[in-house]
């Protein structure tokens, strides 16, 4: 009976063991996983011998698009509130200037439109008291080539397409209309240039239409040309 009772007491206490053990694995694996999973998202890859973290180079490719400014032929809308002889719609002309009544002309391009606003508004002053300008930029017409995505080299159509958030390598072929039979797809390379330094990725883009494998299927930003070389015949 004693004996009996040893036993009971050992398994007892390698099944106590044994759990205990287990929460200890599991807690550590709960510990561990978050540092694991800020160490993924903060991954770099080393391509062409330069060190890009993705979702970091995006951010600062995104940011580096400055605020937008004025420029010739822009279209802008002027509204002074009571006042509607005083609103109207207008491009800018190639001195970068707008005319308005009262005041005459204004300096528009290489500024900001809450800028043209304030400089109207100062102006209006001497003729209306405490007037409520709003300077809305209605087509933009100068930096039409800032923000575009553009592909070039094998493939159906050679595009410049303005850049969407969110757009990929992939979305960007497709609009293309894909890659033509004598492309070499493995051999792409994505251009992008940040902080005034070019950058050349290689994109396996043959993994990316063929195996459905997107490692390499980065991120656009604003400025990147895409370029499918052709196979050597």
């Amino acid at each position: 009976m004693l004996l009996q009772l040893k036993n009971w007491q050992f398994k007892n206490w390698k099944v106590t063991r044994g759990r205990n053990e287990m929460i200890m694995r599991l807690s550590n694996i709960l510990l561990v996983m978050p540092v694991v999973l800020a160490m993924a998202a903060c991954s770099t890859t080393t391509i062409d011998g330069s060190t890009i973290t993705d979702d970091a180079e995006v951010k600062r490719g995104q940011l580096q698009v400055k605020p937008y400014t004025i420029g010739v032929d822009d279209e802008v809308s002027v509204s002074v509130w009571g006042n509607p002889n005083l609103s109207m719609a207008m491009p800018v002309r190639p001195d970068g200037k707008i005319s308005m009544p009262l005041i005459g002309d204004v300096q528009a391009g290489g500024l900001e439109p809450e800028q043209v606003a304030k400089n109207i508004k100062t102006k209006l002053s001497r003729f209306i008291k405490n007037p409520n300008v709003t300077v809305i930029l209605t087509e933009l017409r100068s930096h039409v080539y800032i923000s575009r995505i553009r592909v070039t080299g094998a493939v159906e159509s050679q595009i410049s397409i303005p850049y969407r958030q969110g757009m990929t390598v992939l979305d960007a072929i497709l609009a293309a209309g894909g890659t033509t039979e004598f492309a070499a797809p493995g051999r792409t390379k994505l251009y992008r240039t940040i902080d005034d330094k070019t950058k050349i990725i290689s994109i396996d883009l043959d993994a990316i239409l063929k195996d459905g494998e997107l490692s390499s299927n980065k991120k656009l930003i604003p400025g990147d040309i895409i370029s499918v070389p052709e196979r050597f015949l």
